[in-house]
């Protein structure tokens, strides 16, 4: 017996024990009192979650998308800036970290991208839907982190061999403050958007962000030093910023790795086992799986029910089971429930059948 229903509306969907929110309507006496009803549950979020922290997959869509566009006016303007002065006075540093504000805002554009094609349904050919998209996004941006740890690195080399004095260099260093303010700024709204929704690539493009702060405050620091009149100051921050560019990429690297390879937090695990345990029917729990696809997660799961119970009694427990889950692990939004009998003394595993395809 498995019971297997999409649920698109995560942890800020229906709220199951609010009075007058049937799935099949509302029930309301007079129609305007119900078309009030409906308008207000479609403006108003919802939650599986007493505190409501957590919004339904498409208003997670919604908001990273409002996070993409926010993040590319602030880089596109904090960027047009630095190249005002860059064309002013000539710093090659700072013409660095203007490249790096511009590709920085530039991401955006795989990950829109990822968001919208995460809206669509799923088709025969694509079952589980588009969310994966949002990975492969995730995978181009630690590639331009690559790119902007490789750039920052060998511009810091060549200014080692090839030391040049900086000119203009208050108005350098505001445009480089300017740069960091713009990019931390942006760094935290994608984190904590993308941390909220569940989105690795968004999280991995916020720390992205901060990689151009880094270099940022690398061009004030080389710019101060040029100002006491020690030119090697600009390339030796510079060295020390790459060291960092390539700390905060591992660890973007390594989040997106571990959502391309399905790995999930274990606590979720232990939530949703102890959910399950506390489900009237269910005598336990065996093969419990969770996924990320996107910002989203979705379970299977084996329970252990009474072998005595109906069919009837028995997808009961499983849609009690369901609903326990979307209660318990934020972010799911599908389960599929699947209902074992428990063995009577003696009887031979019915899986048993199974066991030559399990082993192959």
């Amino acid at each position: 017996m498995s019971h297997d229903h999409p649920h698109e509306h995560g942890h800020e969907g229906h709220g199951h024990g609010d009075p007058g929110h049937g799935h099949g309507g509302h029930g309301h006496a007079h129609s305007l009192t119900g078309l009030r009803h409906r308008l207000s549950h479609l403006l108003t979020p919802h939650s599986h979650e007493t505190a409501d922290k957590v919004d339904s997959a498409l208003e997670s869509s919604a908001r990273g998308m409002r996070a993409l566009w926010v993040s590319l006016a602030v880089l596109g303007l904090t960027a047009l800036a630095q190249a005002v002065v860059v064309a002013a006075s000539g710093s090659v540093a700072l013409l660095g970290d203007t490249v790096h504000n511009a590709a920085d805002a530039l991401t955006a554009v795989p990950l829109g991208i990822a968001f919208v094609l995460g809206r669509r349904v799923a088709t025969r050919r694509f079952t589980y839907g588009y969310g994966r998209a949002e990975d492969l996004a995730g995978l181009v941006i630690v590639l331009t982190i690559a790119a902007s740890a490789a750039f920052a690195g060998w511009t810091a080399i060549d200014r080692l061999l090839d030391p040049r004095p900086v000119e203009h260099v208050p108005a350098v260093a505001l445009a480089a403050l300017a740069g960091f303010a713009g990019n931390e700024w942006v760094a935290r709204y994608r984190i904590r958007v993308g941390r909220s929704i569940g989105s690795a690539a968004l999280v991995a493009d916020g720390l992205h962000a901060r990689t151009d702060g880094f270099t940022s405050l690398a061009v004030l620091l080389g710019a101060g030093g040029s100002a006491l009149g020690w030119q090697l100051a600009d390339p030796v921050v510079g060295l020390a910023i790459t060291a960092a560019i390539a700390l905060v990429l591992r660890d973007a690297a390594r989040e997106v790795f571990r959502r391309v390879m399905d790995a999930v937090d274990p606590a979720l695990v232990d939530r949703a086992e102890r959910a399950l345990t506390e489900v009237a029917g269910v005598r336990g729990v065996g093969e419990l799986r969770l996924r990320w696809i996107g910002h989203r997660l979705r379970a299977e799961v084996a329970v252990v029910v009474d072998g005595d119970v109906s069919v009837r009694e028995a997808h009961r427990i499983a849609v009690d089971a369901e609903h326990a889950l979307l209660h318990a692990v934020p972010r799911l939004t599908a389960a599929l429930v699947h209902a074992d009998p428990e063995p009577a003394p003696g009887e031979a595993d019915p899986h048993l059948t199974l066991a030559h395809h399990t082993a192959a």
